[in-house]
């Protein structure tokens, strides 16, 4: 079939009062439920749940929504990118601990890293000198709880698995 409109573009973004498109994100005025007002989710290119839902103001006729613009819409989506910024960061946190033991032989670190794996989860617990090499890894419960305690433990007992 023949296009009838060679300038158009199949992959144009959408800009409208209520649908905005951009920097790998659209934004999407939505009614809210819980009251008379309105909402707007901000939702990441591929993704199938909004990162940010959130609160819209109201219009001059204090009935509709106000309009998107790109003022707005870059505010968003930098909002947006927060959010996911500080839930990578809190993820990070539970899966990634460390504490660092002092013994007669120095300064040891030990970290846990947990892998959660739908089917097997695990966590590995590793030890490291004060220059940084890996003195011992082991494979441990995801549910091990690290602590200055435990790590001292695991290295008195020769870093036999906990």
């Amino acid at each position: 079939m023949p296009n009838d409109f060679p300038d158009s573009d199949d992959d144009a973004l959408v800009q409208q009062d209520r649908l905005w498109q951009g920097n790998g994100w659209t934004a999407r005025v939505i009614k809210n439920d819980d009251d008379d007002g309105w909402a707007v989710a901000m939702i990441k290119d591929g993704e199938p749940e909004p990162a940010l839902v959130g609160p819209w103001t109201m219009g001059r006729d204090k009935k509709n929504p106000k309009p998107l613009d790109v003022n707005a819409f870059n505010t968003l989506v930098k909002t947006a990118n927060e959010v996911i910024r500080r839930h990578e960061q809190q993820l990070h946190a539970q899966l990634h601990k460390n504490v660092f033991v002092n013994t007669d032989d120095g300064q040891f670190k030990v970290c846990l890293d947990i892998t959660p794996d739908e089917d097997d989860p695990y966590a590995t617990l590793t030890a490291f000198d004060q220059y940084g090499e890996e003195l011992a890894r082991v494979r441990v419960a995801p549910t091990f709880k690290l602590s200055v305690a435990s790590a001292s433990t695991w290295i008195e007992n020769g870093y036999k698995k906990p």
